[in-house]
């Protein structure tokens, strides 16, 4: 079972539920994001950002619920640059030590997903909100706009992007303009878009760089993943 809401916490953002068949391992595309996490099983956790597809291993009955950060928004909420969490998958305690105790608690008691989001919005509020830079460089990459002419459009100089990028998005705005150029051609795929149309659409050379683009940020071909 899954299923998604949007969440006005902060622009892009989402909220999500999942109860585990045990079954399997999920495998969790990149996608630029950082969760906020509850687990039944293991409490409060933080999640991502993913340079791969990251397997998720749950137990039958676990419950997931989730709040998808979008890409940038994480330092603020949490408190810590996103490259510190970078392929992580930890508990919010080891972020926040004993301030994280509250909060578990209460989405243990119930409504986790309301806690969830009351938690991201009072931090929010400290924090002054999200770096605009971050929804505004994903928008401008997502639409297939090359690094060096978004950074010319924010004012920034290569390396100060690229130390602007780490700490918003966990990786540099090449990983991340990788990772959104993947699953744009993924969701155009799946909207019955044929692979190589797809791929010439979301900027690839052509369909064999989309097929070794996505074996290697997924683990499989686009094929097999769209079966799925």
């Amino acid at each position: 079972m899954y299923r998604e809401r949007a969440s006005r916490v902060v622009g892009g953002a989402v909220v999500w539920e999942s109860v585990s068949d045990g079954v399997a391992p999920v495998r969790v595309l990149p996608d630029g994001c950082v969760d906020l996490l509850w687990s039944s099983r293991r409490g409060l956790l933080v999640a991502g950002p993913d340079r791969t597809a990251h397997l998720s291993v749950s137990g039958p009955g676990e419950r997931w619920v989730g709040l998808r950060l979008p890409p940038g928004a994480a330092p603020a909420v949490l408190g810590v640059p996103a490259d510190e969490l970078r392929d992580r998958r930890a508990p919010l305690a080891d972020l926040w030590g004993p301030s994280a105790a509250a909060p578990a608690e209460r989405a243990a008691a119930g409504r986790p997903a309301a806690v969830l989001e009351s938690l991201a919005r009072d931090r929010l509020r400290a924090a002054g909100g999200a770096d605009p830079l971050g929804a505004r460089l994903t928008a401008r990459l997502a639409t297939g706009v090359p690094v060096a002419a978004a950074a010319a459009e924010v004012g920034l100089g290569a390396r100060a992007l690229h130390r602007r990028c780490r700490h918003l998005f966990g990786y540099g705005p090449k990983t991340l303009a990788r990772i959104l150029r993947m699953r744009r051609a993924l969701d155009l795929a799946r909207a019955g878009v044929p692979l190589a149309e797809a791929a010439a659409r979301a900027g690839y050379a052509d369909q064999a760089h989309l097929t070794r683009d996505v074996r290697d940020l997924a683990g499989l071909p686009p094929a097999t993943l769209l079966l799925g």
